[in-house]
């Protein structure tokens, strides 16, 4: 083949060829050589190469096979290890094995674009270089790809993390305002908490000398119960003063209604004697139905003036106490005639209490008998009370005489003279092995 023969390329050709040589530069691509049956290897190329130099031998050719035939035009791409292996491959490396592949097609359109240089043929360079530009556009297709998938994955990443973060923040919040709340409950219980030491203080303190005072009434003294005894007693007696008083004015018969206490006619050594009468009924009233377990003597008991109290406390138990026994002592006759109406009687069924003088001294008698009945469920041991029934036999173990004991028993002959009770004016106390005598009235008569 002589050198003049050989068509100059086209400028477009150098162009493309130049192209095509930088990238085997870049990608260091191992070419193979192509030569003509009529050409040795051996031999010097400037004998049978055109001088312009345009057809691009690459070194290397050697290496790429060992035999090489122009006539055939045989060509030995390297081989590409591992494309074999495709089917061993999971999922998540089908991108590896398109990339290989894409490689792979992009070096055998290569080694076309150097065939179509050996013989030059315009139309082949311009097929093979479309098909590397193809692989090449494929290639960059591929990066694309994979740069977005993994921009995807890397804000999907940091979206995940956004959103446990978000999460995490709103149950940070919700547990804040629960230790908040639990705070203020804990405040609210703690203050709660302070005030009941308070008033468990307070009530202990109440308590011991309450125990105290308890411990001091409970201990039996003779002469205190002896003058709540004598006490009561004299209430009764003053209290039957006006009632005798009114009685009189009203027109009543004393004989008649004195009598009228007892069933049996009372025989009186005086006709003054009959006030005793008098006092027993009232007394009588008093202490009927009485509980004396049932007694808090510290109602009413700590104003001077009891109607004042009863005023100030209209439930209290002093309160019913004269509420019961004013209606038991005070017939509604009697009232009628002392006062005309029963004006008293209707106050006292509604719970008032009216501040005339004949209420606030049946108030006063009453205070005295509660007293008496309330220290009497105090003192240890307890006190029981007891009576005196008519026609029983003197004792002066377990009963006094209303009129004392040398009048009512002097100038007779015990061996003589037997003295009975005629009728009782104060029952009697039993406490432990003391004895708090009854008062009675009583009558002589000759055995």
């Amino acid at each position: 083949m002589e050198c003049g023969s050989v068509t100059k390329p086209s400028k477009s050709s150098s162009n493309i060829t130049e192209i095509v040589s930088r990238f085997a530069r870049v990608c260091r691509f191992r070419s193979v050589g192509v030569f003509s049956s009529s050409e040795n290897p051996g031999h010097n190329r400037h004998d049978h190469c055109p001088s312009n130099g345009d057809v691009v031998m690459v070194e290397g050719c050697s290496d790429a096979t060992e035999e090489t035939e122009c006539k055939a035009e045989k060509v030995h791409p390297q081989p590409v290890e591992g494309l074999s292996r495709s089917g061993a491959c999971g999922g998540g490396n089908v991108e590896i094995l398109k990339l290989f592949d894409t490689v792979s097609s992009l070096k055998l359109a290569y080694i076309q674009l150097q065939q179509a240089h050996i013989p030059y043929d315009p139309e082949k360079i311009k097929a093979a270089n479309e098909l590397v530009v193809a692989e090449v556009e494929a290639l960059c297709k591929i990066k694309r790809a994979y740069k977005e998938k993994k921009h995807l994955g890397k804000v999907k990443l940091g979206s995940s993390h956004s959103e446990l973060i978000q999460v995490k923040e709103k149950l940070l919040e919700q547990l804040k305002s629960q230790a908040t709340a639990k705070d203020s409950e804990i405040l609210s219980l703690r203050g709660q908490l302070e005030d009941l030491d308070l008033k468990n203080a307070e009530l202990t303190d109440k308590l011991e000398r309450r125990c105290l005072e308890e411990e001091k009434v409970g201990v039996f003294n003779q002469p205190s119960f002896q003058d709540a005894f004598n006490a009561a007693s004299k209430a009764i007696h003053d209290f039957a003063k006006p009632l005798i008083s009114f009685m009189k004015v009203s027109g009543w018969d004393l004989d008649l209604a004195a009598n009228s206490i007892e069933e049996d006619a009372v025989v009186y050594s005086k006709r003054c004697h009959k006030k005793y009468a008098f006092e027993a009924y009232i007394a009588r009233r008093m202490f009927h139905g009485i509980s004396i377990q049932s007694c808090n003597f510290e109602d009413g008991t700590g104003f001077d003036d009891p109607v004042g109290a009863l005023i100030e406390d209209p439930d209290s138990g002093f309160a019913k106490f004269c509420r019961t026994k004013y209606l038991l002592v005070v017939h509604s006759k009697m009232e009628a005639s002392f006062f005309g109406n029963l004006d008293h009687r209707m106050l006292v069924m509604r719970g008032k209490h009216p501040r005339t003088p004949f209420y606030q001294a049946f108030v006063k008698m009453a205070k005295c008998v509660w007293v008496l009945l309330g220290i009497a469920a105090s003192v240890k041991p307890k006190a029981e009370i007891f009576e005196v029934k008519r026609g029983s036999e003197f004792s002066d173990v377990y009963m006094e005489c209303v009129e004392g004991d040398k009048e009512a028993t002097g100038g007779f002959d015990e061996g003589q003279t037997r003295i009975k009770v005629e009728f009782m004016v104060m029952p009697g106390f039993r406490i432990g092995d003391t004895l708090v005598r009854s008062r009675v009235y009583l009558s002589k008569m000759r055995s």
